[in-house]
């Protein structure tokens, strides 16, 4: 009995594994045009004037024993997804086949002999865990509920899942604020391997988890897998993490999915504009490559709004490549190369798939300035589009350039007369120099100092300014202090055209004049410091 016991379990421990290749496997999961919406009520009356939507027509299947991840941004639906295919939240529209069976609009009574083969693991290990109960109450609950006695009791059998997970079999009575986060999620792995479930849906497993204890949840989960023949459908956000459990990728963006394909082909060869921004963002762990350009893709603006998501194709409002057609037909999730299907009216790395439109939008135009030149021109083929586009561009060029040429052309007609009109605001500033040269000569000629400009009749003025000055040294002073006031207000130019008036003067009696001024100047000049001294007094 005990040999036949022992090769009855040896066979069914290598079931899952004779599956050579995942196309052979058989389909466990089959979802097609899954939608969930969640109503907006507003009013007195509760009335809908909106939804949210939040899974809006997707399709996808899980064969036995793969690993399908599922990306995307936060707000893409991928949380929500994985509650309705295990009937945690009842979808709105679509259909949900597991192993041949219609599950989506059973109830509660009937869901519940087919929750012992599917089961979740959730995203917040605190928030999932009743902190009323202790570990063993916890992992033992699935077995109470379905009416389940494990061979050797439920306490053995929970103690030896606590020790599957890597956990102390005396945990047993500890409550869960006695563990940390990675104990806690190792905790809740138990839980839901605690039936032996044919597929686990485990969304973000890891994301609220330290590097380290990250790795130790993903290779338990590895070996799980292997040892349990089990199928996961795992959700998070980390791509490098997906990218090492995962045999297939699902990229969904706003609701969709715009990309399914294998994790090597993803990987080297996305074909969605949203996968490779994503791929782009992926760190890159070699010291060899610090300082060096990363073709790293920034995407302007942020997820819109699913009440109103933009019609046609989602991204196009954060593309770089969007074009009409983009704005008004939504794109069909086809499967372009083998084993991998877009949603995508301008793929990349493939054939353009609406070469006849080449009319960027505005939006496109905004994305392509943060996208580098070399991610643009990275796809395999050149489209219709994008020498159109080019072409556009270079017409662009030539129009400005012309433009350029006509506005400097333009503008040289209008140096012109710009130029003649500060030639003679020069020569009038010119005559206004000489202007102010002459007055200032004829001031010092009536204070008695040396003029710079003589006329014929000098003889007559200098004897009369040297009897001024020697008759009245007080105005003599007053005159002087006027003349360094004038002299300190004058421009430059003034006093730059005052040396050259002089030469004009006769030679004879600018000569002669010279030391009489001089020697009328010179006494003038003592008593003019008592005179500013005297006001200050009089006051």
């Amino acid at each position: 009995m005990s040999e036949t016991k022992k090769t009855d379990s040896v066979a069914e421990a290598t079931v899952p594994g004779q599956a050579s290749a995942p196309d052979e496997r058989e389909v466990l999961l089959k979802v097609e045009n899954l939608t969930k919406h969640f109503p907006i009520k507003k009013g007195i009356l509760r009335r809908q004037v909106g939804a949210v939507k939040a899974v809006d027509g997707i399709d996808f299947e899980v064969r036995r024993g793969e690993t399908l991840g599922v990306v995307g941004e936060s707000g893409c639906g991928k949380s929500t997804m994985g509650r309705v295919i295990t009937r945690l939240q009842d979808p709105t529209g679509g259909q949900i086949t597991f192993e041949g069976q219609d599950i989506t609009r059973l109830s509660t009574g009937d869901m519940r002999p087919l929750r012992r083969d599917i089961q979740m693991i959730f995203q917040d290990p605190y928030g999932s865990l009743n902190p009323r109960h202790t570990i063993g109450s916890i992992v033992s609950a699935p077995f109470r509920l379905q009416g389940v006695e494990p061979e050797g009791g439920v306490k053995k059998e929970v103690q030896r899942l606590l020790e599957l997970v890597g956990l102390s079999p005396e945990h047993y009575n500890r409550y869960p604020h006695e563990f940390s986060g990675g104990q806690r999620q190792r905790i809740g792995i138990a839980r839901a391997l605690a039936l032996k479930p044919k597929l686990v849906v485990a969304d973000e497993p890891v994301s609220a988890l330290d590097v380290s204890i990250q790795a130790q949840v993903v290779n338990l989960m590895d070996d799980l897998q292997e040892e349990l023949g089990l199928t996961y459908v795992i959700i998070a956000h980390d791509l490098s993490v997906v990218r090492h459990v995962s045999d297939r990728i699902a990229v969904m963006y706003l609701g969709k999915i715009v990309e399914l394909a294998d994790r090597n082909a993803l990987y080297e060869a996305p074909m969605h504009p949203y996968t490779k921004a994503l791929m782009s963002a992926v760190p890159v762990p070699d010291p060899q490559r610090r300082g060096q350009k990363s073709e790293r893709i920034l995407l302007r603006g942020d997820v819109p709004s699913p009440i109103a998501p933009p019609s046609g194709c989602r991204f196009h409002t954060r593309c770089w490549k969007a074009t009409e057609i983009c704005r008004t037909t939504e794109p069909k999730l086809l499967e372009l190369k083998p084993g991998q299907r877009v949603a995508c009216h301008h793929p990349e790395n493939f054939a353009d798939q609406a070469p006849q439109d080449t009319v960027l939008l505005s939006a496109a135009k905004e994305a392509s300035e943060l996208v580098p030149d070399a991610v643009i021109s990275g796809g395999a083929e050149e489209s219709g589009a994008e020498a159109t586009a080019e072409a556009e561009a270079t017409a662009e060029t030539g129009a400005a350039s012309s433009s350029d040429a006509d506005a400097d052309a333009k503008s040289e007609a209008e140096a012109k007369p710009e130029t003649e009109a500060k030639a003679e605001a020069d020569a009038d500033a010119e005559a206004d120099n000489g202007a102010k040269a002459d007055a200032k000569a004829g001031a010092e000629a009536k204070s008695g100092a040396e003029p710079e400009v003589t006329s014929g009749s000098e003889a007559e003025t200098s004897p009369k300014s040297e009897t001024a000055s020697e008759t009245s040294p007080e105005a003599a002073a007053e005159s002087e202090t006027t003349e360094e006031a004038a002299s300190a207000s004058e421009s430059e130019p003034a006093s730059e055209a005052a040396p050259e008036a002089e030469p004009e003067a006769p030679g004879g009696s600018a000569s002669g004049s010279e030391p009489e001024a001089e020697a009328a100047a010179e006494p003038a000049a003592e008593p003019a410091k008592p005179a500013r001294s005297r006001k200050p007094r009089g006051k």
